[in-house]
């Protein structure tokens, strides 16, 4: 074959295989984007089944020790700002959703999504905050430690809140010990980057200044409810705490952990799991409890569970979109310190 004729061949198949190359690569980019969205639906996906299928199991705290901090047993999705008019299905945080479509999108742009396991501590008391967590499906408890006396329970959040709202007031250190109690997805912040939204966003920093306002209420009232209020009660208002958390009417957890939680000895505990049984409020075998009439647990709660309730509703109305409007929000005239890196 003549050079000129055989060069006349080779030029248009070479323009094939470029063209095949050029739409294998963007076929690949595609895919691998597709299977990054896909991923991060799959977590979301998976732990929401997870909560509603599943018994949500509560690990045992050790009266005279520290829990362990096991390590993340998934690998960490990195939140993707959703395309204009998508539905973020991935926020499901109660404080976040609140937030205006442009500083949600920013704020969980800069967020990644990580499963908490049961037992996990987060931080402990005194150490610096290098992370902020918006639960989605997990929840955890505020506890705190007095000499060598058990962990006592001071508070609880789960999707309506979120951990480590004291650096929007420019505290870095953590006031007490955090363990997840229910396993589950969340949305996880380094402690700067959230510090840095905050001062971009007057509505996240209205909405976080009023969750610290929950937060000192409803630690308040467990001081005082630890105090008046008899062992049934108390525990009654844990269990629907935690079904109001978990979403799941069922749980695992020992005796010792609740004696734990509620600062009571184990005996105490046993005798007011009881008590709810034979009144059909709960079944309690080997650890594991179904709340059976939550009606009738709520008139055996003490009345600390209501109040906390309205207490929230009342600070975080559904409304707020119609109040919280930027122009009107006040400003707090301060700049927190500079927070640590995550690493």
């Amino acid at each position: 074959m003549k050079r000129p004729m055989k060069r006349l061949i080779e030029r248009p198949i070479q323009a094939i295989n470029q063209a095949i190359n050029q739409a294998t690569d963007q076929a690949h980019d595609q895919a691998l984007d597709q299977a990054h969205s896909l991923l991060a639906c799959c977590a979301a996906l998976h732990a929401r089944h997870a909560a509603a299928g599943r018994c949500v199991r509560h690990s045992t705290v050790k009266p005279h020790g520290t829990a362990q901090t096991p390590a993340l047993q998934s690998r960490p999705v990195r939140a993707r700002p959703q395309p204009n008019g998508a539905r973020l299905e991935t926020a499901q945080n109660r404080l976040i959703e609140m937030l205006p479509r442009k500083d949600r999108l920013r704020l969980l742009a800069s967020c990644e999504s990580v499963q908490l396991e049961v037992g996990q501590v987060l931080c402990e008391a005194g150490e610096v905050v290098r992370y902020a967590y918006f639960p989605v499906d997990g929840f955890m408890s505020l506890l705190t430690r007095i000499e060598d006396h058990p962990s006592l329970e001071v508070g609880m959040l789960g999707r309506e809140g979120m951990y480590g709202a004291a650096l929007v007031l420019g505290v870095a250190s953590a006031p007490m010990q955090v363990m997840v109690q229910g396993p589950g997805a969340a949305w996880r912040i380094p402690a700067a980057a959230l510090q840095a939204e905050v001062e971009l966003s007057p509505t996240l920093r209205h909405i976080l200044l009023r969750y610290v306002f929950v937060v000192m209420e409803q630690m308040a009232t467990s001081a005082a409810c630890l105090r008046f209020h008899l062992i049934e009660p108390r525990l009654a208002r844990w269990l629907l705490m935690s079904e109001d958390r978990a979403h799941a009417n069922q749980f695992h957890v020992t005796h010792e952990f609740l004696a734990c939680m509620l600062g009571v000895r184990r005996v105490g505990v046993t005798v007011a799991a009881g008590d709810l049984q034979r009144r059909g409020l709960i079944s309690y075998h080997r650890g594991d409890v179904m709340v059976l009439d939550r009606r009738g647990l709520e008139a055996a709660a003490c009345p600390c569970y209501a109040r906390q309730r309205l207490a929230y509703e009342k600070q975080m109305p559904a409304d707020h979109a119609a109040r919280w409007r930027q122009d009107t929000l006040p400003r707090v005239r301060w700049r927190p310190e500079a927070a640590p890196g995550p690493g």
